[in-house]
């Protein structure tokens, strides 16, 4: 598979989907990018304005009924609307089509390629954006960039085509040569920020500053370190420092999807983050009382909604 990427379909509304949307249509036209849904979500988003830093955008939106397949999809839904997403997709999905997943979590990929084949499946990784949608808005100062590789041998055809898809797009992108390495390094990013910016109700300055919520942040991404390097994943406290660092470049004020969750009332990704930590630490016999405690508190706060 060696084709030029013309058509995009995206799966999820939210702050990324948008944003790599927008782009596209950006740079293509209109009609080089739509959104997947099911029926009820056209009804209810034909009702809506959306708007990307205070300009109303508008996006085909098709349904698996009227989707035809595509030569790229780009799943940015939420974990807990994963398997719904990968039945919505379908159609649109052809022996041609690649795949690649700008959701959190290091399993989201090897799941779409359990459904649609592990050849249509590259890694990507999505790092240093700080968007933020509420509601229909979306704002972002930061688009950030895709950390891309292969996951399995022949894959390099979908990958070049891929990175010169972006470059037409101008998207920001590299290509990993550890993408895995890459993937659990962003994996312990969020787990750390996310969680102790939704348990605490901070953002990305007070996370950041001396105190308990910075040794939170920092004690939950050293659980993951631990954890994946009993995985083969050579992650070390240098790792962990420069994604701080990374942190350190966002807007202070801004806040991370998870704390946005929080902030809307709707369900978050613990079960992805401290879920994940817990289930992995518990294979592998250690201990991990931040992801513990984080875990907690957060399923405590949803109790509440």
């Amino acid at each position: 598979m060696n084709k030029d990427i013309k058509k995009t379909a995206v799966i999820g509304m939210g702050a990324l989907g948008m944003l790599y949307a927008s782009q596209i249509s950006s740079a293509f036209g209109p009609d080089s990018v739509c959104f997947l849904a099911d029926q009820k979500r056209i009804e209810r988003y034909g009702k809506m304005t959306f708007t990307i830093n205070g300009t109303p955008w508008s996006f085909p939106i098709k349904s698996p009924a009227d989707a035809e397949p595509a030569d790229l999809i780009i799943i940015a839904v939420k974990y807990n609307a994963l398997p719904s997403a990968l039945e919505t997709m379908a159609s649109a999905v052809g022996p041609d089509t690649t795949i690649i997943s700008v959701m959190n979590g290091i399993d989201s990929e090897s799941i779409a390629g359990k459904c649609f084949g592990d050849e249509k499946v590259l890694y990507c990784i999505a790092q240093g954006m700080d968007a933020m949608k509420f509601g229909t808005d979306l704002t972002y100062t930061r688009s950030g960039e895709l950390c891309l590789g292969t996951r399995i041998n022949g894959q390099e055809n979908r990958l070049s085509a891929l990175t010169r898809y972006f470059d037409s797009a101008k998207i920001n992108y590299r290509t990993e040569s550890d993408i895995v390495k890459r993937l659990w390094g962003k994996f312990m990013l969020n787990v750390g920020v996310n969680q102790t910016c939704m348990a605490y109700e901070a953002n990305y300055a007070q996370v950041l500053a001396p105190g308990t919520l910075y040794d939170t942040l920092t004690g939950a991404m050293r659980e993951v370190i631990s954890i994946a390097q009993k995985e083969g994943i050579a992650l070390t406290e240098s790792d962990l420092e420069s994604y701080i660092e990374l942190l350190r470049t966002l807007s202070p004020e801004g806040v991370p999807s998870m704390r946005q969750d929080g902030i809307a009332h709707r369900p978050s990704e613990v079960e992805m983050f401290s879920g994940t930590v817990r289930r992995l630490a518990a294979k592998h016999g250690l201990s991990v009382p931040v992801n513990d405690m984080l875990y907690e508190k957060i399923k405590d706060m949803e109790a509440t909604y």
